[in-house]
């Protein structure tokens, strides 16, 4: 039997549909699937009107299988100014937010995926926490949130005045991440507004509490909530992740490169996967090259805060939801809490000398 024209497939979703427009349609082979345009401020009842299309949907005749996907239209807001106005902490654009009680915000930010800024956001987190710092950490990676299996916190944030969200804790640290709110196989199919809105919802609609320091895990590169983030977040600078090769340095450069345009100073380079420290034999191997991250750092004149090597108890404690920072006898715990210490002498210097921004001179 032949499956239905796209005609007949609209017209059976817009039957049903009440606060969704239908978008997109795909049918092949009795599979169907169709985009579900919904506004965001009606996303609490998206789930039910999906379940309904794609009832409707499956009653067509030839119709093996329906889906439908959930997105997100909203006009874009106008774009902050690319310069701020000057102040402690650069990036101060339109629609600030403000983080009372927190001393210190600090962007970790890479230019590219695959550097392992999470694994170096979550470590570095638990090591300023050991130093006896009040320590926070947000995950504003909405599409691939990795903080709450990092950092080995299952459940759901509790809201505290009906709106606001308290942070979930754990090792020390109190946190935040989309991924406390959706289950591990959700996809979030959204677009650039509502990713922005979520991203800052996420960082000023939580009771933080009294934070020397707040860690924000950036996504990778240097896109809409990048941006947003940076000029609408108090941010006292930046660390940048990279490896040694080069093609992850050139994408470093560019990372440093929108914190300068939006005046937010550079707290220093990190470099992750330093050297490859067989489990076996113990031999170390630059299989990324070696000193990279170092040699940009004096090339930008930008702190270098340390290297971190690639070894396999790093990659299985990521996994089990155990930070290396916390155990004493980890190398690459003792590196992390080596970086903690220098990064915070940077953020203790950067309020030291007030807000005029290193100066780093990109070739």
């Amino acid at each position: 039997m032949a499956g239905p024209t796209e005609a007949e497939i609209r017209a059976a979703a817009d039957a049903v549909a009440r606060i969704g427009r239908v978008g997109g349609v795909a049918a092949k082979d009795g599979a169907v699937q169709v985009s579900l345009e919904v506004d965001p401020g009606r996303a609490g009842d998206a789930g039910n009107e999906r379940r309904a299309v794609e009832a409707a949907l499956a009653r067509l005749p030839g119709v093996t299988s329906a889906t439908v996907v959930l997105t997100a239209e909203r006009a874009a807001p106008a774009p902050p100014a690319v310069r701020p106005p000057s102040g402690a902490g650069g990036g101060r654009g339109q629609g600030r937010i403000e983080l009372p009680g927190v001393r210190a915000v600090v962007a970790v930010a890479s230019g590219k995926g695959g550097v392992g800024k999470s694994t170096v956001a979550v470590n570095l987190a638990v090591a300023l926490a050991r130093q006896g710092l009040a320590v926070g950490l947000m995950d504003s990676d909405i599409y691939g949130p990795s903080l709450p299996r990092m950092m080995g916190i299952s459940g759901k944030p509790a809201l505290a005045g009906g709106k606001t969200l308290l942070p979930m804790r754990r090792w020390g640290v109190a946190c935040m991440s989309i991924g406390f709110l959706i289950s591990e196989e959700t996809a979030m199919i959204w677009r650039g507004p509502m990713v922005m809105s979520a991203v800052q919802q996420l960082v000023g609609d939580v009771a933080w509490g009294a934070l020397d320091i707040l860690l924000i895990d950036m996504p990778p590169g240097t896109g809409d909530a990048q941006l947003t983030l940076s000029q609408r977040v108090p941010l006292t600078g930046a660390v940048i992740v990279s490896t040694p090769q080069d093609i992850a340095l050139l994408d470093a450069r560019r990372g440093i490169a929108m914190f300068e345009k939006v005046e937010v100073p550079v707290l220093g380079l990190v470099e992750n996967m330093s050297v490859f420290v067989c489990p076996h034999c113990g031999e170390g191997t630059h299989i990324f090259g070696a000193g990279g991250a170092r040699a940009e750092a004096e090339t930008l004149g930008a702190p270098f805060l340390g290297e971190v090597p690639l070894v396999l108890e790093l990659r299985e404690r990521c996994d089990a939801g155990e930070p290396a920072a916390d155990d004493d006898a980890s190398p690459s715990g003792r590196a992390f809490r080596d970086i903690a210490a220098r990064l915070w002498q940077q953020v203790e210097n950067r309020r030291a000398t007030g807000p005029a921004p290193p100066r780093i001179v990109m070739e």
